[in-house]
Order: C-alpha cells, then sequence, then structure tokens
C-alpha cells in the first residue's frame, strides 16, 4: 500500500462523511446532556438509558479527531457535554462509576470490573491536550490509578470464580496497555511505561501459547490452562486488539521484540477466527477444536472486525509482509459486503454466520461511536505516514 492508495481516500471519507454523519447531531442529548447510542437502523432512538462506557468512549472519540484532524468547535463542545454528564452522573459513592443510566443519569447497573473508569480517563487525557484544562489532566491520572488499583490489587475485585477454579484474564491487562498509552500520549506521562511493560510482559508469559498458536482469554493465575468450557473458550477478535495494542508500542518504541509478539498473535487468532467456509471472523473458538458453549459463538459481531483491519494494516506497515495487506483487503472487503448499509449509514452490528443480518440496529449500550471510527480514523492515518513506519510516534499520524 502506498500513500495514494485509495484506501488512505476511503477511510477518510467512510470516517466523516458516514460514521460521523450517522451519529452526529442525534446523538447529543440536548435536555439532559451526554450521548444518546441506542438506535434503529435508520438512526431512530429504540432506548434512552445511556452505557456509560459509551459517554467516555464517544468523549475520546470527538477529542481525538479534534487533537489530529480538525478543530471543529462543535466536536469540543460535543466532548465536553458527554465529559459533563459523566462527572454529575456516572459516579457511585465509592468512587467507582456505573455501567448502565436512565437518560437522567440515574443509576441502573454497576458491574464488577472498573473498566467505566478507563474509558472516562482516556476522554479527560484527551480533553485535557484540546484545552490545557489541568483539572481534566489530574482526573485522568486519577482514574488511571482506581483503574489499576481495582483491577490488579488481590481480593479487591469480587472474583468470578470461586476459588475452587481461579481464572485471570486478558482484558485488564490490554485496557491498561491501551488505556496507559493515551495518557502517555496526551498528557507527557511517562512513568505510565511501568503499566504498559507489566501487562505485555504478563501477556507474553501467561496468555501467548505459541505451541498451541493460540492466545487465551482466561487462564489460570499461574498462566496454566483450564481445561473446562470457560477456559478453553477463546476470542479471536479481542486478541487480535491486543495484538494491535503491543504492535502500536512496537512501533513507538522501534522495538522488533514487541512487533513479532504483535504479529505472532496476530498470526495465531487470525488462523483460529477467520472463518474458511463463509468470510468474516468467528466470535468464539475452542482451543482443542471442541464445541463452544456459547450459543452465538459462530456469529460476526462488527468489531472485531474493525480490530483486524487496524492490526493487519499496522503488521504490514510494520513488516511489508504481503500476506497481511491481503488479511486486511479480506477483512475490509468481506466487512464492506455484509456489515456497510450503504442506505442509512453507519455497520451493522450483528451478522449470522454466513453473513446475514441478525439484528439491523446501529446502537446498544455495547456498540456506539468507537469501534468503527476508530479504525477508520487509525488507519486512515497510519496510511498518511507509512513513508516512515519506524517513526517514534504515539500516534498514527
Amino acid at each position: 500500500m502506498r500513500p495514494q492508495d485509495p484506501w488512505l481516500y476511503k477511510y477518510r471519507a467512510d470516517l466523516l462523511e458516514n460514521t460521523v454523519k450517522f451519529w452526529f447531531p442525534r446523538s447529543i442529548d440536548i435536555e439532559h446532556g451526554g450521548f444518546l447510542h441506542c438506535f434503529d437502523r435508520d438512526g431512530s432512538l429504540i432506548d434512552s438509558d445511556k452505557s456509560v462506557w459509551a459517554q467516555g468512549r464517544m468523549s475520546w472519540m470527538l477529542l481525538t479527531l479534534y487533537n489530529t484532524l480538525e478543530q471543529r468547535s462543535e466536536w469540543l463542545d460535543w466532548a465536553k457535554k458527554g465529559l459533563d454528564f459523566i462527572e454529575r452522573h456516572c459516579f457511585d459513592s465509592d468512587g467507582r462509576m456505573f455501567f448502565q443510566v436512565t437518560r437522567d443519569g440515574r443509576p441502573l447497573r454497576k458491574r464488577r470490573y472498573a473498566f467505566s473508569e478507563s474509558f472516562a480517563a482516556i476522554a479527560h487525557a484527551a480533553y485535557a491536550k484540546a484545552t490545557g484544562d489541568d483539572r481534566s489532566a489530574a482526573r485522568a491520572k486519577e482514574l488511571f490509578d482506581l483503574f489499576t488499583r481495582w483491577n490488579f490489587t488481590p481480593g479487591l475485585m469480587p472474583a468470578k470464580f470461586t476459588e475452587t477454579r481461579p481464572m485471570i484474564g486478558l482484558s485488564p491487562r490490554m485496557i491498561t496497555i491501551v488505556t496507559a498509552q493515551e495518557l502517555r500520549l496526551n498528557l507527557g506521562d511517562a512513568s505510565v511505561n511501568n503499566w504498559i511493560d507489566r501487562c505485555i510482559d504478563e501477556i507474553q508469559r501467561w496468555f501467548v501459547k505459541p505451541d498451541l498458536r493460540a492466545v487465551m482469554e482466561s487462564v489460570a493465575p499461574n498462566g496454566e490452562i483450564v481445561d473446562h468450557f470457560d477456559g478453553r473458550t477463546l476470542t479471536p477478535g479481542h486478541a487480535i486488539e491486543g495484538a494491535w495494542f503491543i504492535l502500536h508500542e512496537g512501533r513507538f518504541r522501534n522495538d522488533a521484540a514487541l512487533i513479532r509478539l504483535g504479529c505472532d498473535m496476530l498470526d495465531y487468532m487470525w488462523e483460529r477466527g477467520w472463518d474458511a467456509e463463509y468470510g468474516g471472523i468467528l466470535y468464539y473458538r475452542d482451543l482443542y477444536h471442541k464445541p463452544v458453549q456459547e450459543y452465538w459463538h459462530d456469529m460476526k459481531f462488527w468489531w472485531p472486525h474493525n480490530e483486524a483491519a487496524i492490526a493487519t494494516l499496522l503488521a504490514y506497515t510494520l513488516t511489508g509482509e504481503e500476506k497481511y495487506r491481503q488479511w486486511h483487503q479480506q477483512v475490509q472487503e468481506w466487512s464492506d459486503a455484509h456489515f456497510l448499509d450503504p442506505e442509512h449509514g453507519e455497520w451493522y452490528g450483528y451478522l449470522h454466520r454466513d453473513g446475514r443480518i441478525s439484528v439491523a440496529l446501529k446502537g446498544n449500550l455495547w456498540k456506539s461511536f468507537f469501534h468503527l471510527p476508530r479504525m477508520q480514523w487509525y488507519c486512515w492515518r497510519l496510511l498518511q505516514t507509512q513513508a516512515s513506519p519506524t517513526a517514534k510516534s504515539e500516534n498514527p499520524s
């Protein structure tokens, strides 16, 4: 792919003329603040409850466009509405954040893990970058500290399983890496490198299994495989997302070992996740190719395809290996043929294995203005600068 590659122009156009225009301004809740995001295919509102993840993610995405693309005042204003809603309504009395609230901000649900805090942290960091606001910078660091303390202090977060069969997960380590990268980029805080180093080391030692060509979703606390349904279940899209976080770090540091690790993770999980019969990325796979207990295991969700697009393009940019260019084209062409809605814009979120639409909605508590625009933005910016792929830059541009 050369800088003049048509993918470059496609990503920019899809982002600004399709995705952004689907979500804004309809997402702005004029009455109560924050963002609405549960939309039907045509953009009509189907539920007014608000995901706290979405409030942070959508604020971050708008601020990232403002900081790296164009300083449009409406992007900054809308992001501020999201942050204000978060601060007014999304924190419990113990300092932890809720997961779901009503349209006017009354709490509905709080989960045991602390990912709401990570998304609020990156939004505050991006706002500090955009405005120079010291309070947001301090808030970002405070929330990152809360996130890491809650996820990594033994016994603090309620366990998902009893001590009969304890397990640890890939997710907190992945999200720590990308959250720390955002704080380093937007706040200039190099102290977070210690968290990045720790989490990459733990992923490599405990979750990446070269002998099995797999990246585990959950393992025993010592990294051993738990040979039961929950322990054997792999999530290719998740592991591929983690792969590009590590590839991004390898690019930033110009570190060949990290680039190799990220490519290995991508290789293993592309091989396991790509559906050779129908195309697209399967949601769950079993480590030993046994049946998976989750009934949606063979569905195609939107976000793994977004993460695979970033991972394959980044791997190709860093290595020049032709297979990664082919994989990138493969995942994008399949996605355009099946997820993209040419009439109303944006992507469908959920497909059957053969690519038929399962449900036509464009947003819910999980799907908002995040995975798709992040992919379009990241790939576009990366293609702009691929002439210097080893440039020591935190930002793909």
